[in-house]
């Protein structure tokens, strides 16, 4: 069997030191809210699937085509995201019955959305009244009953850690707003303030969420139906298979190219691991660094261009620049990103003496050039977007038929009404964590605007840090890194960007505010493999069957480069193309970023053209480090001390081979 081609259960079984599909959904139901959904079978499926098409049709209508009042356009959003949520997440995990919802749930599944759709029907009247809607009994508890809904769908499917924050920033906004006041008045407060009003539940991430993001989930489920993933793994292959320790690159490539449309690190691990881990176990890699390499480079897929986990449009709003240009923008870092995992993979891959696959094993150029038609929809929606002449609404929905066209002709892979149906269902499954998540940030967005909790978080780092950079980026990232921790990247963002952002572009400090939103996205990212809270790393050692926290370790270690492009960035602005003054000054960043990925990754690994003994291996990570400092002199001075060790090294590599 060629080993591009995808392997069946069955196959997979055969292997002992391999999981199986069943091992992968049994981790994953058990860390992994997401994964925990109901049993639907018969009828009841059949028409579950049918409404969730409808709904995103009605999606991709109402962004195109239809002008309904904010006020009654978002509860309509958000409540039919309650409705199909509830009929798919259950209350705990294991709850395996077929075909069965417990009372309470029924009764969740009419109230919940029931309160949104009765702020959309008396939005009008809502509007009117503004402040004295506190006045009205009826509306508060309403209100209280739609935020509540909220919070339960967000347990169920999103984890606690997000439901954690908020819940301590409500208390605190409570006391906050309560002072010597009417405690009955300030709870309605809090209620009118984050449901009634657009700096709660409707603010910019649910907003933002209704009008593009769910358009780009259901064309990733298109563009997934298609056929290009395959495509991209027989591209990976073909480009990289027959170099050393080959499986491990091509696992590297392919999530790349996977993560331009994927808007899930752990989808991106299943999908794609489920292929490559097996192929490197083969080849000689230890279980958790195969489960690793794979975690590693699909959670670089949520920094990949042109989507970025649907984070890109969030941050063209809170940034105030066009999605085109946040695109453009965040190519070298991911760029840099890969390249440190790719240098980490090829330096295993010599330690341990691996070879490549072998030629006959892998594709033909030849053949993936017949089939090149498949990137047609990422083409045209890089193209339409590019214009800025287009809405990105207008510019998915076009690249969502041109992938229709596209699976209709991919003989090997043809889109079928089934496979249509499945496209939009799945649209609408991968949208309910993202939405119920923005909602829940809008939550804590909220509490941090009325509070004015952001300008004391900012006093307070600002105080410790004394005004020194990069203390402050240290302190910033360590906050990202831990309010990150499972929670899914586009809510994960919009707490970085009301939270840990504004921290960062104080005169004081003095980060750009472009790199001051990406410094923040990108440590929110790496939180789905630090651990302890590592999803895309439990789904890579379920596949694996290697030790969840081991692959954690090794995950983190092989993305160094993530731990160390923003601050780059944060540092060098004009690697995100921002205050450029000449072309070379951005080479010049690059290479020696490149350079000192390079140092520090050959440190982690040890091993070069041999093993690197303790003290070489200080020098090479002192001189990654210099690499990335600003300055000519600590460039120099780093260069100096990684170009000395790698040459020490060949030089006595070479004496030692000639004289055995």
């Amino acid at each position: 069997m060629s080993f591009w081609k995808k392997e069946t259960e069955a196959e997979i079984v055969d292997d002992t030191s391999v999981g199986t599909a069943a091992d992968v959904e049994a981790v994953m139901r058990k860390y992994d809210r997401e994964s925990n959904t109901r049993f639907w079978e018969g009828w009841p499926n059949r028409i579950i699937r049918w409404l969730m098409a409808a709904f995103a049709v009605y999606c991709i209508v109402d962004t195109l085509l239809l002008t309904t009042l904010q006020e009654r356009r978002l509860p309509i959003f958000v409540g039919l995201i309650l409705f199909f949520g509830f009929l798919t997440y259950p209350a705990r995990k294991g709850d395996t019955k077929v075909n069965y919802m417990p009372w309470y749930d029924i009764v969740l599944l009419i109230a919940g959305p029931g309160a949104f759709f009765f702020y959309a029907v008396n939005a009008d009247k809502v509007i009117q009244m503004s402040a004295r809607v506190m006045q009205n009994d009826l509306y508060m508890i309403i209100g209280l009953i739609g935020v509540l809904a909220l919070i339960e769908l967000c347990r169920r499917c999103v984890g606690l850690p997000i439901l954690c924050v908020a819940g301590a920033l409500l208390v605190y906004t409570f006391f906050n707003l309560s002072g010597a006041g009417d405690l009955k008045m300030t709870f309605y407060q809090v209620i009118r303030t984050m449901f009634y009003t657009t700096n709660g539940i409707f603010s910019n991430p649910i907003s933002v969420c209704a009008k593009f993001i769910v358009v780009f989930i259901i064309f990733g489920a298109f563009l997934e139906r298609s056929g290009v993933a395959d495509f991209f793994i027989k591209f990976a292959n073909c480009a990289v298979g027959r170099f050393s320790g080959g499986p491990a690159k091509v696992a590297v490539i392919a999530s790349a190219l996977e993560g331009m449309a994927s808007g899930s690190s752990v989808a991106n691990t299943v999908g794609s691991g489920s292929i490559t881990i097996p192929m490197m176990k083969r080849m000689g890699y230890r279980a958790e660094f195969a489960g690793a390499v794979e975690a590693a480079a699909s959670t670089g897929g949520q920094i990949m261009p042109p989507i970025m986990g649907a984070a890109a449009f969030l941050m063209a709003e809170f940034v105030g620049v066009p999605y085109g240009e946040i695109a453009v923008k965040a190519i070298l870092p991911a760029a840099l990103y890969f390249t440190g995992i790719y240098i980490a993979v090829h330096l295993e891959a010599k330690k341990l003496g691996l070879k490549g696959i072998p030629r006959e094993e892998l594709p033909r150029a030849r053949e993936l050039v017949k089939q090149i038609y498949l990137l047609a929809p990422l083409v045209v929606l890089i193209y339409l977007v590019g214009t800025n002449t287009y809405t990105m609404a207008f510019s998915a929905s076009i690249a969502i038929a041109v992938a229709i066209v596209v699976g209709l002709i991919n003989k090997e892979n043809r889109m079928t009404p089934t496979k249509f149906l499945d496209a939009l269902e799945g649209g609408i499954k991968g949208s309910i964590t993202v939405a119920v998540a923005c909602g829940v940030a809008g939550i804590i967005s909220g509490c941090i605007t009325v509070t004015g909790l952001a300008s004391k978080l900012l006093s307070a780092i600002v105080n410790i840090s004394n005004g020194q950079e990069m203390v402050a980026l240290l302190l910033t990232m360590l906050c990202c890194i831990v309010l990150g921790m499972g929670v899914p990247t586009t809510a994960n963002y919009c707490i970085m960007a009301a939270t840990c952002a504004p921290i960062l572009t104080d005169p004081s400090i003095g980060v750009n505010i472009i790199a001051a939103h990406f410094f923040v996205f990108y440590f929110g990212i790496v939180a789905d493999i630090t651990p302890p809270v590592a999803l895309a790393a439990y789904a890579g050692s379920a596949i694996a069957k290697a030790d969840p926290m081991k692959t954690g370790f090794n995950a983190t270690k092989l993305a160094i480069a993530a731990f160390i492009v923003p601050y780059v960035f944060a540092l060098n602005p004009q690697m995100l193309f921002v205050n450029v003054t000449s072309g070379f000054q951005v080479v010049q960043i690059v290479i020696s970023a490149l350079l000192g990925i390079f140092g520090i990754a050959a440190a982690l690994n040890g091993f070069l053209y041999r093993r690197v003994n303790p003290v070489f291996r200080i020098a090479l990570a002192a001189g990654g480090l210099l690499m990335l400092v600003p300055g000519t002199a600590s460039d120099v001075t780093g260069l100096v001390l990684v170009a000395a060790v790698v040459l020490f090294q060949r030089t006595t590599t070479k004496r030692l081979a000639a004289g055995s």
